[in-house]
């Protein structure tokens, strides 16, 4: 790390010059303390992804800085479903298998995070093979209706009270499609894919990224299945978006791309164009980014939703392209754009759709304290505490701790001060 933080420090006081910018001039830009610039440049301080993005921003260097970052030497841990350790605790894990039987298996309860999920479907259906006979045509409607309130639900609890029951109605559902055949065994298949592709949502919301990744691909097998090739590639976009919050942005783009046929549905390529703009944002490439987000807007119009089953992605942003550039704009090093176009998005989230609301009013906090408005920024984020608790968010937490490590710079505030309870309780909810 020692050689990169003097190559970057090198490379920051070069740009700055040629720019023409005094140290002092560079921090009120970028809003660190000379001192601490002054650390960075002479390669005695390791600079931040964060104020790698700003300084890049300031000196326009499209990413050249940022790159600085990165250890060549390593390789990017792969996005794949792992085994897991079967000699562990009590957790379930349920095993889906197209062709035959589903059944749950003892799992690793750290890994897996989906406690509870044996307790609601009972020791019995593990290894049953008996399928599940549906003659009434009304009862996978009654499936669908229960997976849109489920899909509500999640907006206002957390992913671990969620999780067992939906593990349930998933087991239910393969079994019915079992006993099933010809179009209603294709759209049980089609129903139970949704089904899992949540699962994976909300257990990346657990923080189980693997786990995350596992009920994903699952969800691509069953959609296939189930006549529906677009959800196979609608897992790319999943993985993509586990890879941009582990800042990769690398993998974050290859992913992406991965669902950008032109044989596909123009929303499937929205959401991936989008995953792809973060993925160029989080390399510090503008260019890049403001073009896939620009494709991703002409296809705006043109995504439909599916007729085949609930839609894909987020159901509670009327313009979800204009809310991630917002998102891009920050990692590009423009906080105040990006805490402006955020602010605007916002305004047209419901209210009920508190988990939203609270990740992206997270990040304008975020934005708006990076951009100097520290007293604002905490204003913002005062009420969104309680919320972000509750959700019990893995993502939402990771903004929320970004946030506190910017606010520490501030700590003589009294605004700052002030928050710093609540923000250590909802970073640390086993301590209350």
């Amino acid at each position: 790390m020692a050689v990169r933080s003097h190559a970057f420090g090198r490379e920051l006081r070069r740009r700055r010059l040629a720019a023409g910018l005094s140290l002092t001039g560079l921090s009120r830009s970028v809003h660190y303390s000379k001192a601490q610039l002054s650390k960075v440049e002479r390669g005695l301080k390791d600079p931040s992804r964060e104020l790698a993005g700003l300084c890049d921003a300031c000196l326009d260097a499209n990413g050249a800085l940022i790159t600085l970052l990165e250890d060549q030497s390593r390789e990017p841990a792969p996005l794949a479903a792992v085994e897991k350790d079967e000699s562990r605790d009590e957790v379930w894990r349920m095993h889906l298998s197209v062709g035959g039987a589903s059944w749950f298996q003892s799992m690793g309860r750290r890994q897996v995070l989906l406690g509870g999920a044996a307790s609601l479907v009972g020791a019995g259906s593990a290894g049953s093979d008996r399928p599940i006979a549906v003659h009434d045509v009304g009862a996978l409607e009654g499936f669908e209706v229960l997976f849109q309130q489920y899909r509500q639900i999640g907006q206002t609890t957390s992913s671990g009270a969620l999780l067992p029951v939906l593990i349930a109605q998933t087991h239910v559902l393969r079994d019915i499609a079992t006993g099933t055949d010809g179009a209603e065994r294709r759209r049980a298949l089609r129903l139970t894919s949704r089904y899992a592709e949540y699962i994976g949502w909300l257990t990346q919301e657990a923080g189980g990224d693997d786990d995350a990744m596992w009920w994903t691909e699952r969800a691509g097998s069953l959609a296939a299945a189930g006549g529906d090739p677009d959800l196979a590639a609608y897992t790319s976009v999943r993985r993509a978006l586990v890879a941009m919050y582990r800042n990769d942005g690398d993998q974050t783009i290859a992913l992406a791309r991965h669902a950008q046929d032109v044989a596909l549905p123009p929303r499937i390529r929205m959401l991936a164009l989008q995953r792809e703009a973060q993925g160029h944002a989080i390399n510090g490439d503008h260019t890049a980014s403001m073009r896939c987000l620009d494709a991703s807007r002409d296809l705006l119009s043109q995504a439909e939703p599916t007729t085949n089953g609930p839609v894909l992605g987020t159901t509670n942003l009327t313009d979800p392209t204009s809310m991630i550039t917002g998102w891009c704009l920050f990692d590009l090093g423009r906080p105040s754009e990006a805490a402006d176009v955020l602010a605007a998005e916002l305004e047209r989230v419901p209210s009920h759709a508190l988990r939203t609301r609270a990740r992206f009013e997270v990040r304008q906090a975020r934005a708006l304290a990076v951009a100097g408005e520290v007293d604002q920024a905490c204003h913002l984020v005062a009420p969104l505490l309680g919320p972000a608790g509750v959700l019990n968010s893995a993502t939402i937490r990771t903004d929320l701790s970004n946030l506190a490590r910017t606010l520490r710079r501030h700590h003589r505030r009294r605004s700052v001060q002030a928050l710093a309870p609540n923000l250590s309780s909802a970073l640390n909810p086993d301590r209350r």
